[in-house]
């Protein structure tokens, strides 16, 4: 039985709990035997074939990065590449004792070596009426009939224009992912700080990078960005004021909106709360260190979460539970990971007080953490690390290439995007839950404090 037919288990990149042989390791990311999959470059008729470039481009980066497939080099594809399910010939009927006659391209022409696929993604494109459609067809080429093969064929209609053509090809790919139980990344969205206009300001780009777009202009040091859950709303910390103020705005319409700040304090570090109802942050309002704070949305309800006599800062609640909150604090020297319950209770630091450990952020199953740290390194040299809360084991991500901060979770929980100078000055990447497939999303000034969001249902 060829691997393909236990795919749906083995090709699932994901996180394995279980004790490894160092003491201080529990996590360990590990990778299935993945599937090979085949991309056909779709072929289009009439203005439809000058668009087929970015569909074929964009459908094979969106598969890629998903990490789920081996993907097959098209060096290794047949010359006859289908685009319509007519395009296979059946073998004909083996003569007595003998092996079915080949007549023309067939699945095993996709399955067997040197192409050695378990799957096919192929099709073609048209224009109707002013429109692009996309006839697409999703098989298993290890099955023995077309009739069997054909895990799914689907019609997909956009504009005729390169971004339809886009936005097509990740319709494609997302349900050739939601056949594996997995989500796409397509809509989702990027916020992250830039200063290339001069001055340190919110962007936002696709999951992909591209489209990137300023999206606050207050001419003035803003930073921190956090999303809502639903991704609508957006806090951010900006100095515009004369002073750090937490500010709010629409993610849909830009706008900003209602949120009081205590006066002549520094206020910062903000995040939501599981429901978007409330708010964490960090503030001096009660004068000395910057201590956390939780209020409603809007500002009202505040009520103080630490006293310590130190710098507490960088709240973030628990998306699963909305009980915990992991934030960093001084308080035994140099900075690191603490977590408290959502009412200021019980507070347990979580790393062991090795370098500094900086900017946690919450994976989506409410179990686990990334986080920077200096551990091993020089100080200011930090790398992304990965920890199981409830046993404080972790892994390392990223090693020693530069500066690796700031990582913050996809949606999906498979990938994480992080800053990082690796390749000269401080940029955005991205890269699989595991450390690998690594990708730079930004080249224009210095961009840092990435956050990625579910993309607004307008």
């Amino acid at each position: 039985m060829k691997r393909s037919h236990i795919i749906a288990l083995a090709s699932l990149v994901a996180l394995v709990i279980g004790l490894a042989q160092q003491p201080d390791i529990l996590i360990k990311l590990t990778q299935g035997e993945r599937a090979a999959i085949a991309l056909a470059d779709f072929r289009g008729s009439g203005r439809a074939a000058g668009l087929m470039q970015v569909f074929n481009r964009t459908l094979f980066s969106e598969i890629q990065e998903s990490g789920l497939f081996r993907m097959v080099p098209k060096s290794l594809y047949p010359l006859q590449v289908p685009q319509r399910p007519q395009d296979f010939i059946p073998p004909a009927p083996s003569r007595p004792g003998g092996p079915p006659e080949r007549r023309g391209p067939w699945l095993t022409d996709w399955s067997n070596p040197p192409v050695d696929a378990d799957y096919l993604a192929f099709g073609y494109a048209a224009e109707q009426e002013g429109r692009l459609v996309v006839f697409g067809w999703f098989y298993n080429v290890n099955q023995p009939t077309l009739e069997s093969a054909q895990v799914f064929g689907k019609v997909y209609f956009g504009d005729l224009t390169e971004e339809g053509a886009r936005q097509v090809a990740q319709e494609f790919a997302a349900d050739i992912l939601g056949q594996f139980g997995f989500e796409t990344l397509a809509g989702t969205k990027i916020y992250f700080v830039s200063d290339r206009t001069g001055y340190k300001e919110i962007w936002v780009m696709d999951h992909d990078g591209s489209n990137q777009r300023q999206f606050t202009h207050y001419r003035s040091i803003t930073t921190f960005p956090a999303v809502s859950p639903d991704g609508t709303k957006i806090v951010f910390t900006t100095f515009a004021p004369g002073h750090p103020a937490i500010y709010m705005h629409s993610t849909i319409t830009g706008r900003r909106l209602p949120f009081f700040n205590q006066p002549a304090s520094m206020n910062a570090t903000a995040s939501f709360t599981p429901d978007g109802q409330k708010i964490v942050f960090s503030s001096t309002m009660a004068g000395g260190y910057a201590q956390i704070y939780i209020c409603n949305i809007d500002g009202s309800g505040l009520r103080r979460l630490t006293y310590s006599r130190s710098i507490d800062v960088e709240p973030k609640v628990n998306p699963k539970t909305g009980n915990e909150i992991v934030f960093v604090s001084g308080r035994s020297g140099s900075p690191q990971i603490y977590k408290m319950n959502i009412d200021g209770a019980n507070v347990v630091r979580l790393t062991d007080g090795e370098g500094e450990a900086v900017n946690p952020a919450w994976h989506p199953d409410g179990q686990h953490i990334a986080f920077s740290w200096t551990r091993g390194y020089e100080p200011g040299n930090y790398n992304v690390f990965v920890m199981d809360v409830a046993t404080r084991q972790y892994v390392q991500l990223t090693h020693g290439a530069g500066r690796n901060e700031n990582p913050n979770w996809a949606p999906d929980g498979r990938h994480i995007v992080f800053a990082s100078n690796r390749s000269g000055s401080m940029q955005i990447w991205t890269m699989l839950a595991d450390g690998t497939q690594l990708r730079q999303l930004t080249t224009q000034g210095r961009n840092e404090k990435p956050v990625w969001s579910r993309g607004p249902k307008q």
